[in-house]
């Protein structure tokens, strides 16, 4: 096992009913700013609930914060917050409002050009507003992590940014508030944790025992759970159960002590800012051709995949991957999402401009071994068409 540290300082509140805590976990003498993205948290009433919540506590909204936030929207939001000298910020969302929240909470006091996080990966942040969220969409983890993605149109760029300073100080997590959600989102929620626990997992060995178990626990979970909750959409345990997997996925636990590789998600960034598929799409095309491509330096664990995961256990090692490798794929594709570039009206045109991305944001030494190049990039994406 590789040496690491962990920490993780973000409260869960898990369960039913659970926004009216929001009274004990924000501070009595804040002014706070609560950030969300379309109308639905207004139509679904969690607003308000919110807001009851928060009791006699000074608020300000911010809204219109769009899935793979833009760095456009949320300087707006740094704006107001520097208008209004706020010294909380609220997420109510999913993971986008989230990420754009700890995007805003660091920028609002940076010196400088606030992109400069984003292109230094969080490196040069020092400070941040302390901040709480409130999970309205299981996918991303980014309510248990320090780490989010923020994408400037004018240059269709899509840049991931970490830091200890912008861990949630909590995050409440109510199963039910996922019961109006469009199938199509719970299915990219699915696929999302699906793929972040993989990206920790089918790297290679390193004696790893429990975090193995882990990760091959949360697939496993995700394969059983996933269609129950687009065919039963009121089921409380079943969205229960996504939600704390797709927590789980991506909140630093699978992937201490471990080799990580997120290739995946690089070529899946790029993607989306040029052609603004959703994130989770994004992955299920990329994700299969990569493991196929890239099957001799992850074989160990891709046996151990097929095994463990899917149960396969006969024929030829190269054909045993195989079959774990379409498995996946089918999976993706019987919850709705499709796996093909051609499947969204892409050719090799795509391929060039993504390549010319990747190139541009330095993305040519990626994988757990560093050895991911463009050539291999290319050669992934073109499987995948």
């Amino acid at each position: 096992m590789l040496n690491f540290e962990f920490y993780n300082p973000t409260k869960i509140v898990f369960g039913r009913d659970t926004i009216a805590k929001l009274a004990g976990l924000v501070p009595r003498d804040a002014r706070v700013m609560i950030l969300y993205g379309g109308a639905s948290a207004q139509k679904t009433g969690t607003l308000d609930e919110v807001k009851a919540a928060l009791g006699k506590r000074e608020i300000h909204e911010f809204a219109g914060i769009e899935p793979n936030p833009s760095y456009e929207t949320l300087m707006q939001a740094v704006e107001q917050v520097r208008a209004q000298k706020i010294d909380f910020l609220l997420a109510v969302g999913g993971g986008s409002v989230i990420d754009g929240t700890k995007f805003v909470a660091a920028a609002a006091n940076f010196e400088g050009e606030a992109w400069d996080i984003a292109v230094k990966r969080g490196a040069n942040i020092r400070s941040a507003l302390p901040f709480g969220s409130v999970l309205t969409l299981p996918a991303t983890g980014s309510e248990m992590n320090n780490g989010g993605v923020v994408t400037r149109k004018s240059i269709q760029a899509k840049l991931a940014f970490h830091s200890p300073l912008v861990f949630p100080q909590f995050s409440i997590l109510d199963p039910a508030k996922t019961f109006t959600l469009p199938p199509r989102q719970i299915a990219n929620g699915v696929v999302d944790a699906f793929v972040h626990t993989v990206e920790q997992y089918l790297t290679y060995p390193v004696q790893g025992q429990v975090q193995d178990r882990f990760a091959e626990g949360l697939l496993l979970s995700l394969i059983e759970t996933g269609p129950k909750v687009l065919a039963e959409p009121d089921d409380y345990d079943a969205r229960a159960n996504l939600m704390w997997v797709a927590t789980l996925a991506l909140n630093g636990l699978i992937g201490a002590g471990v080799p990580q590789d997120w290739a995946t998600h690089m070529l899946g960034h790029e993607l989306t800012a040029q052609y603004d598929i959703d994130h989770a799409r994004t992955l299920a095309i990329v994700l299969p051709s990569l493991l196929s491509v890239r099957r001799n330096s992850k074989r160990a664990k891709l046996l151990q995949y097929a095994e463990r995961v899917w149960q396969i256990t006969e024929g030829s090692e190269d054909a045993r991957i195989d079959l774990a490798i379409q498995r996946t794929r089918d999976f993706f594709e019987s919850l709705g999402i499709k796996t093909r570039l051609a499947d969204y009206e892409l050719g090799q045109d795509a391929v060039e401009t993504v390549l010319g991305q990747l190139d541009k944001h330095g993305m040519t030494a990626l994988g757990e071994h560093q050895d991911h190049t463009l050539a291999v990039s290319r050669t992934i994406l073109e499987a995948a068409l």
